[in-house]
């Protein structure tokens, strides 16, 4: 009796011992997460708890994880049931015909069941594991005993349970799943209520194509009370990709939101990865929160760093010599509205991606055609400045790059070639749009006013996604129409600086041909404050470095057009462009 009792609280990533008679909950009642470690009998208090935040530059690798063997996982006929707990949802499983062995596990195991955690809407994520800080906005757990044990017997043994944690992410690329459409069509707001699975979908089929050899791995704890320290966890790298309309019915039908518990002190645990799991090689920071900031970039593997072509610089003007050769520019697509593809929060700055092969930009004394990649940011905090290039050592309040590839090299052959790469650099300075006639940015600028309204609709609609994007790694679909024409406004393109320098982040490479435009975009000061507070961090630039016998050359326009001063754009990370 007690057996079955307890099987049937199996939730949330974890078994739920009922026998305690607790009355928890996630919120709405006294005993909420926070006083889960005062319920009698509770482990919720104690130091291997789940479930946790995976920070991947501090994983180990770990060559005994080799590969699952998932036993009936292609069964259309294992998944017996549907029942929302008043927890959760969960999905009980036919008994001993569903097994997990292999993948480091010193057992077989027997899945009993899988449930699923989950936030409120498509903007509050309400996975349980993070990773590197992101949550994600679902997570699906499938729950297994070890072989041979009792459900009392395996809460008593540290690794008597073994659960798979799958992250989901809502997407609107996905195409609707009828797997899922099936199984979110069973949804329900009647709790307790036991529905029979009558169609024939398989664990796999909900699975998809997540890559099982990628997957993190740890020692912890059940979700949900009594949090018995019983549990293997596994935590595949790879999401699964559901369409936006389907996860959303999960808080829509059931009436249960942000069903999960926030994350737990590792408290000195380590966390593995499988051999397959990509890894970051070595953290880095730009300030000191960190072993690697700036002043160490030049120890990590393979970093250009300490080399003779850094980048950024102080440009000094009475050192400038004037390049008959750096004509006019061709941009390719800048005013295509829909060419932003996607924005992402990649920890060290904020990033838009264009979609392949949208954008170009040739001329400009580049003597090649270059592909636009992206466009990032780099900002100091709401006080004070943090564009990367200064100029006669003024520090502007921002800066934005824009990265161009040579459209005939791979990336691997950019990074490795001189002029590989090619990244425009707008400086972006601040401006009080509350001043009627202000048209003098805090910079102190001898530009003449101008009447940035047109372009600041632009930056309005950019950094309405910055809420989306909190968290780190979180990226998000731009759907508003936004060109790089329009943020950049009336800038004078025609009036640059040129030098040859490198990457801004690690590694550094030393390929890329610099343009640093004389003007500045003009930005309302709220709307650039937005990037600081949204991110919550702060002075995302590297400081200037030596010019060494570099010459910096200049057009020989001295004209300038109306409107905003431009964008000066900064490579933030182009390494943040492969993460």
């Amino acid at each position: 009796m007690y057996l079955s009792s307890l099987l049937l609280c199996l939730s949330l990533g974890a078994l739920v011992k009922c026998a305690s008679g607790s009355d928890w909950c996630y919120t709405g009642c006294h005993d909420t997460p926070s006083h889960w470690g005062d319920i009698s009998g509770s482990s919720c208090g104690e130091k291997r708890q789940s479930p946790i935040d995976i920070v991947t530059s501090r994983v180990a690798v770990d060559h005994n994880l080799h590969n699952f063997t998932f036993v009936n996982f292609t069964s259309q006929h294992v998944i017996k049931s549907i029942i929302n707990n008043g927890h959760t949802v969960k999905c009980k499983l036919e008994e001993n015909e569903v097994e997990v062995k292999g993948g480091g596990l010193n057992d077989t195991y027997s899945t009993i069941q899988f449930h699923f955690h989950w936030g409120d809407t498509e903007h509050h994520p309400g996975s349980e594991h993070k990773i590197d800080g992101h949550r994600y906005p679902m997570e699906m757990h499938i729950v297994s005993l070890k072989k041979g044990l009792s459900a009392q017997q395996a809460v008593e043994d540290s690794a008597g349970i073994a659960v798979l944690g799958f992250l989901i992410n809502a997407t609107e690329d996905a195409d609707i799943s009828e797997p899922w459409r099936i199984l979110t069509s069973y949804l329900t707001n009647n709790t307790d209520t036991e529905v029979n699975i009558n169609h024939a979908i398989s664990i796999d089929e909900l699975i998809g194509n997540v890559d099982r050899t990628k997957f993190y791995r740890y020692m912890g704890s059940l979700t949900t009370p009594n949090c018995s320290e019983a549990v293997v966890w596994t935590v595949f790298q790879e999401p699964i990709n559901i369409h936006k309309n389907l996860t959303q019915l999960f808080p829509m039908k059931t009436g249960l939101t942000n069903i999960f518990r926030p994350t737990q002190d590792l408290n000195k645990r380590q966390v593995f990865a499988s051999p397959a799991t990509p890894l970051p090689s070595h953290p880095w920071c730009y300030d000191d929160h960190c072993e690697n900031s700036p002043t160490h970039w030049h120890l990590l593997p393979h970093s250009h760093c300490d080399g003779h072509r850094q980048s950024p610089i102080n440009i000094e003007t009475k050192s400038v010599k004037v390049d008959e050769h750096l004509d006019a520019f061709t941009f390719t697509k800048f005013g295509d509205k829909h060419a932003i593809k996607t924005i992402v929060n990649t920890g060290h700055t904020v990033k838009c991606t264009l979609k392949e092969g949208s954008v170009e930009v040739s001329g400009g004394g580049l003597g090649y055609v270059y592909s636009t990649l992206q466009f990032h940011f780099h900002w100091g905090s709401t006080s004070h400045e943090g564009s990367e290039h200064t100029v006669d050592s003024h520090r502007y309040q921002m800066e934005m790059h824009i990265v161009n590839k040579r459209k005939d090299l791979n990336i691997d052959a950019a990074l490795q070639t001189p002029n590989g790469l090619a990244v425009l650099g707008f400086f972006i300075e601040a401006m009080d749009m509350t001043k009627s006639g202000s048209g003098s940015g805090s910079g102190g600028s001898d530009h003449h006013e101008t009447n940035p309204t047109s372009e600041n609709d632009a930056w309005n609609k950019l950094i309405k996604y910055l809420s989306a994007i909190q968290n780190i790694r979180s990226e998000v679909k731009v759907t508003e129409e936004i060109s790089i024409d329009d943020l950049l406004g009336d800038v004078n393109r025609a009036d640059y600086y040129r030098y040859n320098g490198s990457l801004t982040t690690p590694s550094c490479n030393e390929a890329v041909v610099w343009t640093v435009f004389k003007e500045s975009i003009k930005v309302d000061k709220n709307v650039m404050n937005m990037f600081p507070t949204k991110t919550a961090y702060h002075d995302v630039f590297r400081p200037a470095q030596p010019l060494h016998n570099r010459t910096i050359y200049s057009t020989t326009s001295g004209s300038r057009a109306p409107g905003p001063a431009i964008l000066f754009l900064l490579l933030t990370c182009l390494c943040a462009f492969f993460l």
